[in-house]
């Protein structure tokens, strides 16, 4: 039997679907394989045309199967924040056997879980993942594995994501019409921030954005756990609609100009650099500077993130040791890091995968699935195989059916050993102030009462 696993990633995007094969040989994850192709029936990161979505992932798998050498059958799927829920839960089971107490199996970890989803959703929305807290045997708290441990009570509390039926059956069908398995269903943000930020960064809070094409979602991080998202309907194809209005070009040319020339910070265009761009009604090319380029691009993206800003100044989010991290396509555009410092505190850092073949910030979601699903514990796997009871996700006590080149790989068993659309192009505007800390005072006063204000935040907001 082979030591090694086989994930494969899908990232649905509004603009490419990526699919990523990664090896797990023990514990070390491996890319092996990469397919990427325009996407289509997708519109602000949601499913519109199933059929299109269909096409466009069954070409991306086929491509990452050549090149990998993996017969490709089951994948985790990422789903976008969109109209995300979030609900704090409790659940509790006696456990004892007539009375006395008793060793804590599999079971009872999925009769708690059950325990925890009685509560009733409306009939629009769908669980789609309970992601545990902690556990309490017999009032003890804190513990992260009950099974093996003995008692008379066993309780679980865990934080329940739910989204629109429509967004997940969508992502479904589309796997299911390009001939495919669901491994498993992924909110994004809780892929990509247990996996991008540094222990440290999880545990103390952490903004993460990702800056997509369809839309920007601004998520908190904090305790281990998804606390916030915000999905903004402005993304990185407005920069190319600007583009296209002010340059009036096509489109196509609009999204090469961004991709080959673009600079998110204008200072860091060269003034001096020509570009002879295709203008619609016009037969000669006209020339712009590579700084008059970037001029539009950035006025875009200060309003994308004076609009996060904005959000989170709404809900009077306290400043998180852990600053800012931001991936996805737009955050590949130079400079986008000293926009971002305009409008947030603490550090800011661009998320860059240091595989081979994926260094770019777009590929940070795809990434994150794969590394999700490798690093998931054993009571994971149980509460999630809960949620999706009688589902077509696949149970981690069936046989792996990916393989590894030609020979098979079976897995081991883990359990038993919006605001509307802006018509008109952003205007260029100054270089907003530094956010300042809500709390004025010295950095001894702030380091000692920083972690209990954001607990507190925390706290009263999201429990």
């Amino acid at each position: 039997m082979s030591d090694s696993q086989i994930y494969v990633g899908l990232d649905i995007g509004t603009t490419s679907v990526k699919v990523l094969v990664c090896e797990d040989v023990k514990g070390r994850l491996k890319v092996i394989g990469v397919g990427e192709q325009p996407s289509g029936g997708l519109n602000r990161g949601v499913i519109v045309d199933i059929d299109k979505t269909a096409h466009s992932i069954s070409k991306a798998v086929a491509q990452a199967t050549a090149k990998s050498g993996t017969s490709i059958r089951k994948v985790i799927v990422g789903l976008p924040a969109n109209y995300l829920q979030m609900n704090q839960v409790h659940g509790m089971i006696t456990v004892a056997d007539q009375g006395q107490p008793r060793e804590i199996v599999n079971q009872d970890v999925i009769d708690v879980a059950h325990s925890t989803l009685s509560q009733s959703l409306p009939a629009e929305r769908e669980v789609i993942d309970l992601v545990p807290r902690d556990f309490a045997v017999d009032q003890f708290r804190g513990i992260k594995d009950p099974r093996g441990m003995s008692g008379v009570r066993l309780e679980l509390w865990a934080t329940v994501y739910s989204g629109p039926k429509t967004i997940v059956h969508n992502a479904k069908k589309a796997v299911e019409q390009a001939n495919l398995q669901l491994e498993d269903l992924v909110v994004g943000p809780i892929a990509t921030g247990f996996n991008i930020l540094s222990d440290g960064e999880q545990d103390f809070g952490t903004v993460i954005m990702d800056l997509g094409a369809g839309q920007t979602t601004t998520s908190i991080i904090h305790d281990r756990q998804l606390k916030f998202a915000y999905v903004d309907p402005e993304g990185g194809n407005f920069i190319t609609k600007d583009i296209s209005t002010v340059l009036n070009t096509s489109l196509k040319n609009a999204e090469k100009l961004k991709l080959d020339h673009g600079y998110a910070d204008s200072p860091q265009a060269d003034e001096n650099v020509q570009l002879a761009v295709d203008v619609v009604g016009k037969t000669q090319p006209v020339n712009y500077t590579e700084q008059y380029l970037a001029e539009v691009i950035e006025a875009r993206v200060r309003q994308i993130m004076r609009r996060a800003k904005d959000k989170l100044d709404s809900i009077n989010t306290p400043h998180l040791p852990g600053g800012v991290v931001l991936y996805g396509g737009v955050a590949g555009l130079p400079g986008i890091k000293q926009i971002a410092a305009d409008y947030f505190d603490g550090n800011v850092r661009v998320f860059i995968p240091d595989q081979m073949g994926i260094r770019r910030p777009s590929f940070a979601n795809v990434l994150s699935l794969c590394m999700y699903e490798s690093s998931l514990s054993d009571v994971d796997q149980l509460l999630k195989e809960t949620v999706h009871d009688g589902d077509v996700i696949m149970s981690r006590h069936e046989e792996q059916e990916n393989t590894v080149h030609t020979a098979p790989a079976p897995r081991k068993s883990r359990f038993f050993n919006h605001k509307p659309e802006s018509a008109e192009p952003a205007q260029p505007t100054p270089a907003a102030e530094p956010a300042r800390n809500h709390e004025e005072s010295s950095d001894d006063d702030h380091k000692q009462s920083s972690k209990g204000r954001i607990k507190s935040f925390f706290s009263n907001f999201f429990d």
